[in-house]
């Protein structure tokens, strides 16, 4: 479809539906419960299971679907999710959670304390890098009734009441998933979770369809009778749904930023950055550490020192974020900002690349390197050739290489690549949001979002686990701000920037984003007013 078939089919939102797909807000005047909301997942997820997938549309749609014991508000204090209430022994050991009664699985078959056990021990530890790093830490786990879950472990975790929300601790059907082969099981299809919405239907290439779920635990809850995620992978197709109508809200890189501007002067519309602190999304060009000449920190120095980062964020992400300076982002807790500054040098850059050997051959080249460009829109594909651009100036040649969602993926997580870019969620604490990506414990070929860069150092490992189970603020402080140190130094990746995304929504609809993980959210309360 082209940009002026688009606005054609944009024209007819709300009045008639395609493939008995509604269009636009479909309800009735007055009314405060019930209408249809219509939005974008870009690109499309090859998964609805979160437990089983961590990339960024998964978990957007999927946080509807399933649900964790926490949510989290603005200052990212925990909230009632699936647990009503929780207690924290004096030792700090022992975390005792309540659920809510009468949570049901949308098959219809009631959620219990044993599947909060299964999901927390059994599959997140398997297919969850993040959830791994963190639930690694428990002597046992327990369901001494239907609705109380004890968490024993085996030394004090100072953010473990922060590593319960949906994209970390998802809880799936323990009666559908024990005994099974977690990523072949048929059920992965149904995407059964707990959440105010279930799955009606998912037309691959098309759209996801999501309806209420009726058994919902939540009084009055969802609000809106279904939710529809739209399949649009043309970036001016997108926009276009947002200006006439057609969809009431985007979300993360729906919108490319070089769009935002002129839509955010829209008078139907409004914008906001909230709802993204709990992830503080942190881009990053990822290095395989493993390989030559990228397993050389002077040639990784070079690369920082070569990309004009400023000059980044200014002309493809529009001033959207700010430049990052390490490991952890000034949006999260323990940011130190005493390390090494990389400034823009491509004569610094040079130097380095001399005392490597690696001298420029007769066409200015040094080394050409694989770079798979990441699958998530054009800003995406404007920053990779940026870096193109920016390496080409001191010899590195990028060789830029088009991807699916799903092939890059596989080749990222299975340590098949040279380089790449991604953006990665912080969690509101370094112990659960940036540990991961640097630990040597964590290095799990095969797992997306895990150490996939190969960097290993022992002493950053003990600064990260003794930060992790200090019960002072000041002491843990002092361990991030050591290792930020050392690792600004021995660059394993080459941070490029913190990003503030753009979420754009109708200014009818209420409740978008009411906390911390924002679109990520359960959607129970969101309406139209």
């Amino acid at each position: 479809m082209n940009r002026r078939e688009f606005t054609k089919l944009g024209l007819l939102a709300g009045a008639a539906g395609i493939s008995g797909i509604p269009l636009g807000i479909t309800r009735a005047a007055g009314q405060t419960r019930g209408g249809t909301l219509n939005t974008i997942i870009q690109p499309e997820p090859p998964i609805l299971v979160t437990a089983l997938n961590q990339q960024q549309p998964t978990l957007t749609l999927g946080g509807k679907i399933y649900e964790s014991l926490l949510r989290y508000d603005f200052d990212l204090k925990p909230l009632p999710g699936l647990a009503q209430s929780w207690e924290v022994s004096p030792d700090k050991l022992t975390y005792t959670f309540k659920l809510f009664p009468n949570i049901t699985f949308h098959d219809g078959t009631p959620l219990t304390s044993e599947d909060v056990v299964f999901s927390i021990t059994k599959i997140l530890m398997e297919n969850h890098a993040r959830a791994r790093n963190t639930f690694s830490r428990l002597e046992k786990a327990e369901a001494p009734d239907p609705l109380t879950v004890v968490f024993k472990l085996k030394t004090p975790f100072a953010p473990f009441l922060t590593a319960f929300d949906c994209t970390t601790a998802p809880i799936v059907p323990k009666h559908i998933y024990e005994g099974t082969d977690y990523r072949k099981n048929p059920a992965n299809a149904k995407a059964i979770g707990s959440g105010p919405f279930k799955l009606k239907e998912w037309v691959r290439g098309s759209h996801v369809h999501l309806v209420r779920h009726e058994g919902y635990y939540r009084p009055n809850e969802p609000v809106l009778d279904e939710i529809i995620y739209r399949v649009i992978p043309d970036s001016a197709s997108r926009s276009v749904a947002l200006e006439q109508g057609t969809v009431q809200l985007t979300q993360w890189t729906d919108v490319e930023l070089f769009e935002v501007p002129r839509l955010s002067k829209l008078p139907h519309l409004t914008m906001t950055t909230k709802g993204y602190e709990f992830f503080a999304p942190h881009t990053w060009l990822e290095m395989n550490n493993r390989i030559a000449p990228m397993n050389d920190k002077r040639f990784r120095q070079a690369v920082m020192y070569a990309i004009d980062r400023k000059a980044l964020l200014a002309r493809v992400y529009f001033g959207l974020g700010k430049v990052s300076t390490g490991p952890v982002s000034s949006k999260t807790k323990f940011y130190e900002k005493d390390v090494k500054a990389y400034d823009f040098s491509p004569e610094k850059a040079k130097a380095l690349l001399d005392e490597m050997g690696l001298k420029p051959g007769p066409d200015g080249k040094r080394v050409s390197i694989p770079y798979l460009v990441p699958p998530y829109g054009e800003t995406h594909q404007r920053a990779s050739e940026f870096l193109r651009q920016s390496l080409a100036r001191v010899g590195i040649d990028l060789q830029l290489q088009g991807i699916d969602v799903a092939g890059w993926a596989e080749k990222f997580s299975n340590w098949d690549f040279s380089m790449t870019s991604t953006t990665v969620y912080q969690f509101g604490d370094p112990a659960l949001g940036v540990s991961r990506s640097y630990v040597s414990t964590n290095i799990r070929k095969g797992i997306l979002f895990s150490n996939t860069c190969g960097y290993s150092n022992p002493e950053v490992d003990r600064l990260f686990e003794e930060a992790a189970v200090a019960t002072s603020d000041d002491k843990r402080q002092e361990h991030y701000s050591a290792l930020q140190k050392i690792m600004v130094e021995e660059v394993p990746v080459a941070w490029l920037l913190e990003i503030d995304y753009p979420n754009f929504m109708d200014k009818r609809l209420k409740n978008v984003v009411t906390t911390a993980i924002g679109v990520h959210d359960t959607f129970g309360t969101v309406s139209f007013g």
